[in-house]
């Protein structure tokens, strides 16, 4: 995959975000730069910190408070393993669980960035190193 398909590929992803979180799903990351970062892609709905208390405690107030769930936890391995247990969490609601996005995401940047905060900046370096060709 060459980068310019690979960049209409995270653009479309942003766009469902935006869609998704404009509907009223919560999108849950693991620090402050990483909310930062999904504004700066145009991401208006809510977006929730998932490190700051128990994680059961965490989903199942997500759970109450949301139908639409969308976990983008950092694909490192802290990352990986609060991915894990907030899927197993709140699958158990009754919450709908998206792990897709993210998944897709990871694998579109996997080998150049690790984490969400560096999203917004990726795209952008993608974007503006196509124009220079």
């Amino acid at each position: 995959m060459d980068d310019l398909e690979r960049l209409e590929k995270l653009e479309e992803l942003i766009l469902e975000l935006q869609q998704m979180s404009g509907k009223g799903a919560v999108i849950i990351v693991e620090g402050k730069r990483d909310r930062k970062a999904l504004r700066a892609l145009g991401i208006t709905g809510a977006i929730v910190l998932g490190t700051k208390k128990s994680i059961l405690v965490f989903c199942e107030e997500v759970a109450r408070e949301y139908k639409n769930v969308i976990v983008l936890t950092d694909w490192d391995e802290k990352g990986e393993k609060l991915a894990a247990l907030m899927e197993g969490y709140l699958r158990s609601t009754s919450a709908a669980v998206n792990m897709d996005i993210r998944k897709k995401i990871k694998n579109l940047v996997q080998k150049r960035i690790k984490d969400i905060e560096s999203l917004d900046t990726h795209i952008s370096n993608l974007a503006s190193n196509l124009k220079h060709y």
